[in-house]
């Protein structure tokens, strides 16, 4: 047999189910090799003892009719797991032990997943290299002093290196998507509303949302049956008829209509990710689907919307964060005192600048000018989508304007850093759904991904899509354990 660690998550159930390997062999397997990985700093919090444990619980009394029986998985450390540490990647949470878990989570454990750990991410979600986190930064397996991409770092690194054979991250403006393309894996954000956030650390509220990250689209689809779910718990989730996404998942996409938006031809593009969105056009047409040209007109708007609407909700579900009810607290002379020393010793300076900018653009006389006005490009932005949507049944793009970059090589302009997210964040805006799927690499031999985005709550076209695509790319990530012991 293939390396446990080497093999699907859907290979894993069928041979737990088959009795050809215990839920004991496959977590020891993926501790062992944990473990040895320390230099790609993925974990943040280990469950490695309580894991075996539970494993052990489950061989002696199987439940192979589970969706995850016995398998163990390592998830963000986003996610609030109940008497397991959880710190969103920052200093004011470093001691927060949750008495309580995320319902996405809670999902995962219902059907028999087993925690691994908790996997290191940039602080509050804010970044888009993992370089942001209290915890240090996460390296990619890909190659030395890489970045994973971010904020779900942790995840995309764990999951290349074969630490976890899936995982969930969340996606704010690109933050599953973008480390997937980075590290070669598959990445999906499903529709806004689809899975639940309660549990979750809020960092923008009508952004944020959870999803699978995975090996392959399959994988995916088999997480995403699993942590898609209505939740009363949560306002923002939305009751709505879910896809059996594994089992109806299919390659026959002859027919489909795919549009190419020409905005997202932007200057300055290299020219290896305008040669790989030409690639991933043909590939679309080889699997029978009809490629048409669109108009997403107000694409240019979207980052500055983004980064007027996310920096505005993350300073008030901030405020939250004051040394008072949980989390770090700082010693002070008086309340206002010990306010201020709290919130500047425990945020790092990405999410203090990030408070600072929602501050202002709420702030009395610039609400209408910034936040207001941005509320409405938001509006066109979606109604771009809508209209692009009477004529295509899915939108295929890059996922990022370049591979990973080395660490430390955008840390001092976070305007750089920010247009990362340019072709995924008008997927937030409009709270579609959208996977990015490995399709080649850059002269570097690093991956790129190409991006498959759908109409609301039709993740099941997504998911086709991209399994059809997938077959014909057959991309493999080339990565040499050189992180190991």
């Amino acid at each position: 047999m293939t390396e446990i660690t080497s093999l699907s998550l859907f290979e894993l159930i069928k041979n737990i189910k088959e009795k050809k390997i215990s839920s004991n062999e496959v977590t020891k397997s993926f501790i062992d090799r944990s473990e040895k990985s320390k230099k790609l700093n993925a974990y943040v919090t280990e469950n490695f003892e309580n894991c075996l444990k539970l494993s052990k619980e489950f061989d002696y009394k199987p439940n192979f009719d589970l969706k995850l029986p016995g398998i163990p998985i390592a998830v963000k450390d986003l996610f609030c797991t109940n008497e397991v540490r959880t710190t969103a990647g920052s200093n004011i949470l470093n001691n927060f032990v949750p008495s309580y878990e995320s319902t996405v989570t809670q999902n995962i454990w219902n059907e028999g997943g087993i925690l691994l750990g908790k996997l290191n991410c940039d602080e509050f979600a804010m970044g888009s290299s993992n370089e942001t986190s209290f915890f240090g930064n996460v390296q990619n397996p890909i190659a030395k002093n890489l970045v994973p991409g971010g904020s779900s770092g942790g995840s995309s690194s764990a999951l290349a290196a074969n630490l976890t054979p899936i995982t969930i991250g969340t996606d704010t403006g690109g933050s599953i998507r973008q480390p997937a393309s980075f590290t070669g894996t598959v990445g999906l954000k499903p529709t806004y509303g689809s899975c639940s956030r309660y549990g979750i650390v809020a960092f923008a509220s009508s952004l944020d949302q959870a999803g699978p990250m995975s090996k392959d689209v399959k994988d995916s689809s088999i997480l995403l049956e699993v942590i898609s779910s209505f939740d009363k718990k949560d306002s923002t989730s939305i009751d709505f008829q879910r896809n059996n996404y594994s089992s109806e998942l299919t390659r026959n996409i002859k027919g489909i209509k795919i549009g190419i938006p020409k905005e997202y031809r932007v200057d300055g593009m290299p020219s290896e990710i305008e040669n790989l969105w030409k690639k991933g056009i043909e590939y679309a047409k080889d699997c029978g689907a009809e490629i048409i040209d669109i108009s997403l007109p107000h694409t240019s708007y979207a980052l500055p919307t983004y980064y007027i609407v996310a920096p505005a909700e993350a300073s008030s579900n901030l405020a939250r964060y004051d040394g008072v009810k949980y989390g770090l607290r700082s010693s002070g002379e008086s309340l206002i005192d010990m306010y201020e020393k709290t919130r500047s010793e425990g945020f790092g300076e990405e999410v203090k600048r990030r408070i600072m900018i929602g501050t202002y653009v709420l702030s009395s006389g610039y609400y209408d000018a910034y936040y207001l006005k941005a509320q409405k490009v938001r509006q066109l932005i979606k109604k771009d989508f809508d209209e692009a949507y009477n004529k295509v049944d899915a939108i295929l793009t890059p996922s990022t304007p370049s591979s990973a970059f080395k660490i430390g090589e955008k840390s001092n302009d976070p305007v750089s850093m920010y247009l990362n997210d340019i072709f995924t964040v008008p997927v937030n805006l409009a709270g579609l759904p959208a996977i990015s799927i490995p399709a080649g690499t850059d002269k570097n031999n690093y991956p790129l991904g190409l991006q498959i985005i759908g109409k609301p709550f039709d993740e099941q076209t997504v998911l086709n899509i991209a399994y059809s695509m997938e077959e014909k790319i057959n991309y493999k990530n080339n990565i040499t354990d050189w992180w190991m012991k």
